[in-house]
C-alpha cells in the first residue's frame, strides 16, 4: 500500500498532504524532530526521531520505496529516495525523478560552494506562495495517483 512521508521540519505543506492522504484514505508518516502538534486524523502517524542532522531523512530514507510518495525540500533525501523507487514531490510542486534528481542535486551542491566562497553572499530563496501551495497540491495529487497505478 502506498504510503505518503513527509519530511516535516519546515515543511510548509503538511496540512495540503494530509488532506490528499485522506481522499485517498492513505497512511501519512509526518517525520520531524519535535515541536509538531499531533494530528486526531487516524490516518496519520507522528514520527519523532531524536535531534541531530539528517535523522528524519535516514529515517524517511530507510523506509520509503517503490510505490510511495515522499514530501521534502532536502535534495540529498530526494535523491536516495528515488533511487530506492519512491516518487518525490518538493514543497513547490516540482517533482523529482530519476530524469532530474542528478541535475537538481549538482545544482545545489554548486550553489552551496559558491555560498561557502563567499561569505558577504547574501539572500536566499524566494518566499513561498500560494501558486507554490497549488503546484504542490497538483503534483502530489498525480503522484499519489501514479504510486498506486505502479502498486495494482
Amino acid at each position: 500500500m502506498t504510503t505518503i512521508y513527509v519530511d516535516a521540519d519546515a515543511c510548509p505543506v503538511k496540512a495540503e498532504a494530509e488532506r490528499v492522504a485522506s481522499r485517498h484514505g492513505l497512511r501519512l508518516v509526518i517525520v520531524s524532530n519535535g515541536g509538531l502538534r499531533p494530528s486526531p486524523n487516524p490516518l496519520v502517524e507522528m514520527v519523532f526521531v531524536p535531534d541531530g542532522p539528517d535523522v528524519a531523512d535516514m529515517w524517511i530514507a530507510e523506509r520509503a520505496g517503490c510505490g510511495d510518495v515522499v514530501v521534502t525540500g532536502d535534495i540529498p533525501l530526494a535523491a536516495r529516495c528515488v533511487d530506492k523507487g519512491a516518487r518525490v514531490v518538493k514543497h513547490n510542486g516540482e517533482v523529482l525523478t530519476e530524469a532530474n534528481v542528478g541535475a537538481v542535486l549538482a545544482t545545489r551542491d554548486l550553489m552551496s560552494d559558491l555560498r561557502a566562497a563567499d561569505p558577504f553572499r547574501q539572500g536566499g530563496g524566494k518566499p513561498f506562495s500560494k501558486a507554490d501551495r497549488s503546484r504542490f497540491l497538483d503534483a502530489l495529487e498525480r503522484e499519489v495517483q501514479r504510486a498506486r497505478r505502479q502498486m495494482s
